[in-house]
């Protein structure tokens, strides 16, 4: 008996084997549909698979015998895909704002700039801090460091460093993170 049902239907899925493909001898035969679940050859499970008019669907190859579903694959395939966006769309989204300085920014923008960060990082995103060298203004490169060790300290209470002040090329770069003991605002 050629088993053709599903045959066709691998080739856009590789990571699952599907009826003939299946290589074991024997399988762990589970499903919504079976009536007695177990251990069969592969020859019996195809046939439990064909009587139902659904595919056998290799889910756990690595177990001992193999795990298959019975299951009609392009169903088997669109829950999968569900499920992992449905895990997506839970999974948490870092948003980093950015924030600019000069190596001679005054004391007013500074304040006003690192009001910003502080809002930004009550909110949970990452704050990236950077200043930026025109010029020859990177010959004044202690003074981009020493603006960005201030500003992480007066974040020290919300914010935590991620990454120390970095110099990569005319921009030196620090990243703060909120503290995960202070309360986000929501």
């Amino acid at each position: 008996m050629e088993h053709t049902r599903g045959f066709f239907k691998t080739d856009n899925n590789p990571q699952y084997r599907v009826n003939n493909r299946i290589r074991a001898k024997v399988v762990r035969v589970v499903g919504e549909n079976v009536e007695n679940p177990g251990v069969y050859s592969i020859d019996e499970a195809l046939r439990i698979a064909d009587r139902l008019e659904l595919d056998l669907v290799e889910v756990s190859p690595n177990a001992d015998p193999p795990v298959c579903k019975v299951v009609d694959f392009q169903k088997f395939l669109y829950q999968l895909k569900r499920k992992q966006k449905e895990l997506k769309s839970k999974a948490t989204k870092v948003v980093v704002k950015e924030i600019r300085f000069g190596p001679h920014t005054d004391d007013h923008d500074f304040r006003f700039k690192v009001k910003h960060a502080q809002k930004f990082i009550e909110d949970g995103a990452k704050v990236k801090a950077y200043v930026f060298f025109k010029g020859r203004t990177i010959l004044f490169k202690e003074q981009g460091e020493a603006i960005l060790q201030r500003m992480a300290k007066e974040l020290e209470e919300i914010a935590n460093i991620e990454m120390e002040p970095r110099l990569e090329g005319k921009r030196m770069i620090m990243i703060l993170i909120p503290n995960p003991k202070v309360k986000k605002k929501v």
